[in-house]
């Protein structure tokens, strides 16, 4: 099973790569809220707007949790029919984006249901306390066919949105968040391009009944200011099985950060549910080589799952793309973080002209209240494509949801390059494996890179290497003056194991230096 990424496209900015199944996200004609745009009449906003505030989401969501789950209304089969080259010959009408023409630094665009994009979507904006509904408007297209432009303004309604502010010069509006399919969401900061992407909510990820998506089916948009740098995102989230209010606190910058407060009202008991979900791609790098020849040494929107567990206790993962699906479970009780990372920040270690994957962004996830007992899930799903996402990684509560309790949760995600699980600078950049050269046994070996050591420090540690299965043969560390560091090497037994679980730590003075490095090895997966 995959999880198919939504993609949407500025040309002008983003060069999206190797989209093997066509997904473009066509923008519609926006309200101008700082009065009306001069395009909209007051038959495309309701002249009387509906109060609005910080409660009417979650009673909203409340409401709707209490009454039978109805299906979200879709697009006709004459826009979902449409294909990618059909699709992308709409043009959106850039000059009317919601705030475009205004003092405010944002401004919103919208996109149009169609070809992937079936669910319809509800956007609002929010000024002086109201809500005013976005509607399409005659002139919202410049369509090749006159038909598809009326149908569109027949529907009514959207597939999602855009945010735009100047993150990386002043004289131009930077698309930098994304909402759009299901609850999916993403973002960039200064100088990234898009890759892995959020979620409001994960229910059953790889699990025999099928993986239920829930849907972001209405969004308001409260107006900044003119000088204000941050923007507020209200959400109400619906399924079958679940309803919720979103508030997203948005921060565009170095790294963009959103805060996101979530209130769930489950409709039914839930076993397996995934707060904060981060979706991913990984094909292959130095430790998890390609199924097939792929002259780019390593292909991936993150490399690792990083975390620092509520005992303060840091972790490496590095991603695999295994044959067969894997799930790993990390227990801990409040955990202080976690994220999907792509540390590599050269071209030379991905070696592709046209995905970037140099300035992919990772994501960090970090509580803002207390989430309890649970474990962490990481969910690797076999690929062949780099255009589906394989790589799932979100909090699963112990005692999950139960029906008619609220449950209120918050956190902070960034967008960072990079993060720094130890203070000391202390970390891993790479993990490569294979035989062990110049082995008569053929044993398999592991190699580990970690920055910021010298010479004299690597005199006083000591490698601490387990496997759950068979035995560690040696290990044993060396400086590597190519990352200012040093290299470790792991050579290890499986035996009879179809799968063991590595583990590899630094330590000094009794205490650990870096971040625990762990690795699930699959026989399978080592032997092609």
């Amino acid at each position: 099973m995959f999880i198919l990424r939504t993609f949407a496209f500025n040309l002008s900015l983003h060069q999206f790569a190797r989209l093997k199944n066509g997904m473009l996200a066509i923008t519609l004609l926006l309200f101008n809220a700082n009065a009306f745009a001069e395009s909209a009449t007051l038959d495309d906003i309701a002249s009387q707007g509906q109060a609005f505030n910080q409660n009417t989401v979650r009673e909203l969501a409340q409401e709707l949790a209490s009454k039978p789950y109805q299906e979200s209304k879709k697009a006709p089969e004459a826009l979902t029919d449409l294909d990618y080259s059909a699709y992308r010959q709409i043009n959106y009408r850039q000059d009317a984006a919601i705030w475009g023409q205004s003092p405010t630094q944002f401004s919103v665009q919208l996109f149009a249901p169609g070809s992937l994009f079936k669910e319809l979507v509800d956007i609002n904006v929010i000024e002086s306390g109201k809500s005013y509904p976005i509607k399409v408007s005659d002139s919202s297209f410049i369509a090749p066919d006159p038909t598809i432009a009326k149908l569109l303004v027949e529907v009514g309604k959207y597939a999602g949105m855009r945010l735009h502010y100047p993150i990386n010069q002043s004289d131009y509006k930077d698309e930098f968040v994304v909402f759009q399919g299901a609850s999916y969401f993403r973002a960039v900061s200064k100088g990234q391009n898009y890759g892995l992407s959020s979620r409001g909510l994960a229910i059953n990820v790889a699990k025999p009944e099928g993986e239920e998506y829930p849907l972001f089916k209405r969004f308001w948009i409260e107006r900044p200011s003119n000088h204000q740098k941050a923007i507020v995102v209200h959400a109400l989230l619906d399924s079958e099985s679940v309803t919720g209010a979103y508030r997203f606190g948005i921060y565009p910058g170095s790294p963009t950060r959103i805060d996101v407060t979530a209130v769930l009202f489950p409709r039914q008991d839930l076993d397996h549910v995934g707060l904060a979900p981060l979706t991913s791609m990984f094909m292959h790098g130095p430790l998890d080589t390609a199924y097939k020849r792929d002259y780019r040494p390593a292909v991936h929107d993150s490399e690792a799952l990083a975390i620092v567990q509520g005992n303060g206790e840091r972790v490496w993962r590095p991603l695999a793309n295994p044959h067969s699906l894997q799930v790993s479970a990390f227990t801990d009780e409040n955990p202080k973080g976690f994220g999907l990372i792509q540390r590599h920040r050269n071209f030379d270690y991905y070696q592709d002209l046209e995905a970037k994957y140099h300035t992919r962004p990772s994501a960090w996830v970090e509580p803002l209240n207390d989430w309890g007992k649970g474990q962490i899930q990481l969910v690797e799903i076999p690929s062949n494509s780099e255009a589906n996402d394989n790589i799932v990684a979100y909090w699963q509560p112990e005692n999950g949801l139960k029906q008619g309790q609220p449950y209120l949760f918050s956190y902070q995600l960034t967008w960072p390059d990079d993060i720094k699980l130890v203070e000391n600078g202390v970390h891993i950049v790479r993990s490569a494996g294979g035989q062990k050269l110049f082995d008569d046994q053929n044993n398999n070996e592991v190699v580990i890179d970690y920055r910021n050591l010298s010479s004299d420090d690597i005199k006083d540690i000591k490698v601490d290497a387990s496997i759950d299965q068979g035995h560690i043969i040696e290990s044993h560390i060396e400086a590597n003056p190519e990352v200012n560091g040093a290299r470790v090497f792991v050579t290890f037994d499986p035996q009879n194991a179809d799968v063991a679980e590595l583990r590899v730590q630094l330590i000094r003075n009794d205490k650990p230096l870096a971040a625990t490095w762990l690795y699930r090895w699959i026989s399978e997966d080592w032997s092609q």
